[in-house]
């Protein structure tokens, strides 16, 4: 589908459950862009029974190697790709099979620093956050949600202390969270598509957790 931003049109993934209305996930992708790997994931969410938008903020553009990654996420213009997950936000609360009120936002990699910021921004309109190996600013941790964290024991993309620093600020705002540290895994566990860092106990049991978070969050 198509969603309008900042006189910007971009693509979105949109995966639809079968009982209708329900509620809305925000998908957000890491730097390699909206790959199989994240459409996989709105489609397991629209199977679990959640309707789950992910939209490009890479205008199409795919990476498959860090080279690529690292291109594609430095000439991304950050305010552009704001406005494309806040104008996601509006499109999913909007949508017929949605139930309105909150959402909830999973954030994977880069796309956790604006499930973060989104969070922050619009905190009315979001009850629950999901980081993948990600994180953001911790000033932006005064919100109205839940939070629950996946995180990989060997990352070098993640500073321990920074993780430990925004958990913490997140705690001192009131704000209930999980954070989950996976024994042996690195950057990337969750993803089929890098068979490299891809964990399969690692990441069923992160689905597990996430589903029963949101389930417990926005039903």
């Amino acid at each position: 589908m198509k969603i309008e931003a900042k006189n910007v049109e971009a693509n979105a993934y949109l995966a639809l459950p079968n009982e209708q209305p329900a509620p809305g996930v925000l998908v957000l992708h890491p730097w390699w862009g909206l790959n199989k790997d994240i459409e996989g994931v709105c489609d397991r969410l629209a199977e679990a029974g959640f309707v789950a938008m992910a939209p490009d903020l890479y205008d199409g553009c795919i990476a498959t190697t860090i080279n690529e990654a690292e291109k594609y996420s430095e000439a991304m213009n950050e305010d552009i790709a704001k406005a494309v997950v806040k104008a996601a936000l509006n499109e999913l609360l909007a949508h017929e099979a949605c139930r309105g009120g909150k959402v909830g936002v999973i954030g994977f990699s880069l796309g956790a620093s604006f499930a973060v910021q989104i969070t922050h921004d619009q905190s009315e309109r979001v009850a629950s956050v999901v980081l993948f190996y990600g994180l953001g600013w911790a000033e932006q941790t005064k919100t109205q949600a839940s939070y629950l964290g996946h995180f990989a024991e060997n990352d070098p993309y993640e500073d321990d202390a920074y993780r430990e620093h925004f958990e913490q600020k997140l705690k001192d705002n009131g704000r209930p969270v999980t954070f989950h540290i996976y024994p042996g895994t690195g950057h990337w566990f969750f993803e089929r598509s890098r068979p490299d860092a891809y964990d399969k106990a690692a990441a069923e049991l992160a689905w597990e957790r996430t589903l029963s978070f949101l389930s417990q969050t926005l039903r």
